[in-house]
């Protein structure tokens, strides 16, 4: 059978599986819909939080980053992981024992205020659409390569089938769909790493085998090292690297991190558990799960990078892979041709020049503008060489898209045909399941905090439900826009999400449960300010030529400036405004009294 062939395979049965779980699942009640009757066990809420988590950012474009920035990739697994601790530790079980349904719900009952809740609802749309937006176009590019449709076909698609399961079951049915999904997407990504390994190093477990030697004697990483001085990089595994510098790797895991305790569709998922004791087991679960696919990452991205160079530096272009032939058809790969008639790959020597180079491999094509490895690519005013092809401006060299490296190392690697398309259905599944928890927090937001909790508090079940509904079908319509128009590559886009909801949830929350005095203007001027803060100084430098003012913190690390201000904007107005009610005091003393299960 063909790749094709067996991608609509596992994708056929795996949409099927996951429409059959919905169905089984589907409510009739708004507990049901919000945090699935708060009955799921903690070993399947683990599952469904690990899936819900693992967003098409940790299966496609985590591998791919720590791929081309190297040992400063490792910042995202620290940060992400790091965060999913401070969530179970600090905020998950006190919130649980609240008992709401949404995090604008619990502001706006911690601080007894309609304008609280209205803030962090605005907060949580703002921070769940970003983060959408990277999901939803990790679907289009795995249809756009394995099913060999468009881009934006490929959204549409997605779009359609996370309309059916996330409106038919709500919460319950995505929950029993992320189990599903988590087992799939492990699948995925661990079983064609252990391939690789054994294939280049001899050693089955990649971890082991990103360590050992290839073929040649030479140890993986050493190989990679020298590739890079002979290219004209750093080290592959040399910290701190470029824009990379200590601080600003200290910022974007610090900002990850505290981003992650503070995103609203992670902590929703404790609110779908018993009790307190099943949500301090749910994380300690779901963080076994999600480390299985983050301690496989350093080791793909390894075997990833090492593919690259030997498969495509210095190739003619009748020398290209069928690989490169088959993903470039994607418009996501490109490669440069420095006059020679081969690809080139250069490092900081050549890039720093600014020279003219030709695109290789694609002529006679417009190129508006050309997303590769951070950096654009601009059209120099249309012109072209004589050979048809266009000319550009590289200001950097690296011509791969960098959320492709996961799907396309199989295909380096000649695996087998079903592994490699057992990998698009993982990716399916991890831009899918977190795409069906997000627009479920959108819709809740909604629903529940806006319509039911401060418009029309006497609307019925029936209607509840079919406002929630109603919502995320216009949700996933926003969603595909966003996908069809990203506003940055997947990883991008996810952590400027990440930035936003720890300059905004994180303080609150924390504040909401270990401070008797804060009040709501304080928890409100605090929110603004971070938030504010964040979102302008991330659209500025990456949309409207912004200098990094500061201290050069990059937008993937501002969100802990932003949390820093809310801090601060709170704590030096707590003392200067009315202390909380009794109910409140009371609220804060209850989350924190232990409980005996």
């Amino acid at each position: 059978m063909t790749v094709q062939a067996w991608t609509f395979l596992f994708v056929g049965l795996t949409f099927s599986l996951y429409l059959f779980l919905a169905w089984r699942a589907r409510v009739r009640d708004t507990q049901g819909f919000y945090v699935a009757g708060r009955g799921v066990p903690a070993l399947a809420n683990g599952m469904a939080t690990a899936a819900d988590w693992m967003s098409a950012a940790s299966f496609l474009s985590m591998a791919g980053l720590i791929s081309f920035l190297g040992y400063a990739g490792g910042v995202y697994l620290i940060g992400w992981t790091g965060g999913f601790v401070l969530l179970a530790l600090l905020l998950a079980p006190y919130l649980r024992k609240c008992g709401h349904y949404t995090v604008p719900d619990f502001v706006g009952d911690r601080y007894e205020s309609s304008a609280a809740r209205l803030t962090a609802l605005l907060c949580a749309l703002f921070v769940s659409f970003c983060y959408v937006a990277g999901q939803m176009r990790g679907v289009g590019i795995v249809f756009a390569r394995f099913l060999e449709v468009d881009v934006d076909v490929g959204v549409a698609i997605g779009m359609a089938l996370v309309f059916v399961y996330a409106t038919l079951g709500g919460m319950k049915g995505i929950t029993w769909t992320q189990v599903a999904q988590y087992w799939v997407l492990i699948a995925a990504f661990v079983i064609p790493a252990v391939a690789i390994s054994w294939q280049l190093t001899g050693e089955p477990v990649p971890q082991v085998g990103m360590g050992s030697e290839l073929s040649s004697g030479v140890p993986v990483l050493d190989k990679l090292d020298q590739i890079h001085r002979d290219l004209g990089f750093a080290d592959y595994t040399t910290a701190f690297v470029g824009s990379w510098d200590q601080l600003n790797v200290f910022c974007t895991a610090a900002a990850l991190m505290v981003g992650t305790a503070g995103l609203p569709h992670v902590i929703v998922r404790f609110y779908t558990v018993k009790n307190v004791g099943a949500a301090r087991w749910s994380g300690f679960f779901a963080l076994f799960f999600i480390a299985l696919l983050y301690l496989t990452a350093p080791a793909t991205a390894a075997f990833a990078r090492y593919y690259v160079f030997e498969s495509l530096h210095g190739k003619t272009e009748a020398e290209l892979p069928s690989w490169y032939r088959t993903w470039e058809q994607t418009g996501l790969v490109v490669w440069l041709d420095d006059g020679d008639g081969k690809l080139a790959y250069h490092g900081a020597a050549q890039q720093e020049q600014n020279e003219v180079f030709r695109v290789g491999a694609l002529p006679a094509v417009e190129f508006a503008e050309i997303r590769a490895d951070h950096a654009t690519w601009l059209e120099s005013g249309g012109e072209r060489g004589s050979d048809g092809r266009a000319v550009m401006t590289a200001k950097n060299l690296s011509g791969f898209d960098a959320d492709i490296l996961v799907l396309a190392t199989p295909e380096m690697a000649q695996l087998a045909a079903w592994i490699i398309a057992l990998v698009a259905a993982g990716g399916l599944a991890a831009a899918l399941s977190t795409a069906s928890g997000l627009l479920l927090v959108i819709s809740s937001s909604i629903a529940h905090d806006l319509y039911y909790r401060m418009l029309r508090p006497q609307a019925t079940e029936a209607q509840r439900l079919r406002v929630s509904r109603t919502t995320i079908g216009l949700a996933v319509v926003v969603a595909g826009i966003f996908g069809i128009y990203p506003p940055g590559f997947v990883s991008q886009v996810v952590a400027f999400a990440f930035g936003l909801a720890a300059s905004s949830f994180f303080p609150v929350l924390v504040l909401g449960i270990f401070g008797k005095r804060t009040s709501a203007i304080p928890a409100i001027a605090g929110m603004l300010t971070g938030i504010t803060f964040t979102a302008s100084y991330i659209l500025g430098t990456v949309y409207f030529g912004w200098e990094r003012w500061c201290f050069g913190i990059g937008p993937q690390g501002i969100g802990i400036v932003g949390m820093v201000l809310n801090f601060a904007v709170a704590l030096v107005l707590t003392p200067l405004c009315p202390r909380p009610s009794q109910k409140a005091r009371e609220l804060v003393a209850m989350m924190r009294e232990p409980e005996g299960d």
